[in-house]
């Protein structure tokens, strides 16, 4: 068998012939023909026989290795002149356009980097992880399902940090299916716009109910956007700005009986933040027995102790009716305005602003819950990156690991 034919058997790429092979001391390189005449936009539809002209070097692109061997593939290529896109170089079927690398090799560089770590990939694949990043920006706009925004009903919105200095990325996703459909860099309202933009107005009047967290931009953009849809507050929130409060009130007493002559009442009260942070059902017996110590000799403290505790009933139960749930939450608020604890009277403040929020979700049940076990996973993603460089290359492997997308090997059968 001749070899450029037993190259064109191992090589596997669709519509080319093998012409000459080149071994060298650490690279094999194959140059290939296109087998097809009519010429091919790369970013279009666009099909011609007419031709502008023809390179005067060949193309380049990284194949899977062979062995030890790094295996190149040439093509002398032609461009064409596209009526939306002007004078460009031919697309080849075996390559996305604009890529230094083969498909085969995008997608198995995709496939490791959802599920190995920065140093395994570039390591194993000899490539930067900078490279690592522009390909998965390429996989995500191929193979990322288009008819994802379609069938939305009930979305979640949060944000999660992806490195330090306050770089965010704002992720929407899909409650009826876990899984991440859009993720913009950003946490601002204008971020959030943007998916919105996307969405259209025909799918953003199909949504039911969006759960969000307290803060400000998401809800204005959702008011703009979309105002006839039911913004559920995340319970989550709620419960963590009551523990909040409880800290800030123990810290306070904390800080008075630092100046007390009794060194040992401080360092065992400062010692009682995760008896009175945690929730009852997960207290040691020795945590029990600091909270019977405070209910017992410190009422401030233990009032700060019940009310957040009687929040987080009132926005974890389920399936309420909305006039007691209503009614519940008021007398919650008039309590914590008298309770005379700074922090809590605050947060009563800020629970009547989101009354209608809080009781949609008690009432519906939607929570971001699921967002926030997708962001788990968002955050192994980013530590065992050990860092990007760009907001869209972490979007791209988010929407990779978390997203409506599905990663085949090379030697995998591809769908009929």
């Amino acid at each position: 068998m001749r070899v450029t034919t037993a190259f064109n058997r191992l090589l596997r790429l669709d519509g080319v012939h093998v012409r000459q092979v080149d071994i060298g001391s650490h690279t094999v390189t194959v140059t290939v023909a296109l087998r097809r005449r009519a010429l091919l936009c790369p970013r279009c539809p666009y099909r011609t026989m007419a031709r502008y002209d023809t390179r005067l070097v060949d193309s380049r692109w990284r194949h899977l290795d062979l062995g030890v061997f790094k295996l190149e593939v040439r093509a002398r290529l032609r461009r064409l002149r596209c009526p939306d896109h002007g004078v460009v170089v031919e697309g080849v079927p075996f390559a996305r356009p604009d890529a230094k690398f083969t498909r085969d090799v995008d997608d198995l560089v995709a496939w490791l980097a959802t599920r190995t770590d920065k140093t395994a990939v570039t390591k194993l694949l000899r490539i930067s992880w900078r490279t690592v990043g522009r390909i998965c920006e390429r996989v995500v706009a191929d193979v990322l399902d288009e008819h994802r925004l379609d069938e939305l009903f009930v979305i979640g919105i949060d944000e999660i940090s992806w490195r330090k200095q306050h770089h965010y990325l704002t992720l929407v996703s899909n409650h009826r299916t876990a899984k991440i459909v859009w993720a913009g860099p950003g946490r601002s309202a204008a971020t959030l716009d943007r998916f919105f933009a996307e969405l259209g107005p025909e799918r953003t009047k199909q949504l039911e109910a969006v759960s969000l967290d307290l803060g400000p931009a998401f809800h204005k953009s959702v008011n703009d956007n979309a105002p006839d849809v039911t913004i559920c507050a995340d319970p989550y929130h709620l419960v963590a700005l009551a523990n909040r409060a409880v800290d800030t009130v123990r810290r306070d007493i904390w800080q008075q009986l630092r100046r007390l002559p009794e060194p040992g009442l401080s360092v065992k009260f400062k010692r009682s933040r995760w008896a009175l942070l945690k929730h009852p059902d997960t207290l040691t017996h020795s945590q029990q027995a600091t909270l019977r110590l405070i209910r017992r000799h410190d009422s401030a403290t233990w009032r700060a102790y019940q009310l957040k505790e009687s929040l987080r009933e009132i926005v974890t139960t389920r399936d309420t009716d909305d006039t007691i749930a209503g009614i519940v939450l008021d007398r919650w608020c008039g309590w914590a305005q008298r309770c005379r604890l700074e922090p809590f009277v605050k947060l009563a403040r800020t629970i009547r602003t989101h009354r209608e929020s809080i009781l949609a979700t008690v009432r519906l049940g939607w929570t971001n819950g699921r967002v926030e076990g997708l962001n788990n996973r968002v955050r192994l993603i980013s530590r065992r990156g050990f860092g990007f460089h760009s907001a869209e290359a972490v979007a791209a492997l988010v929407m990779l690991s978390c997203g409506p997308v599905t990663l085949r090997l090379p030697h995998e059968p591809k769908p009929e």
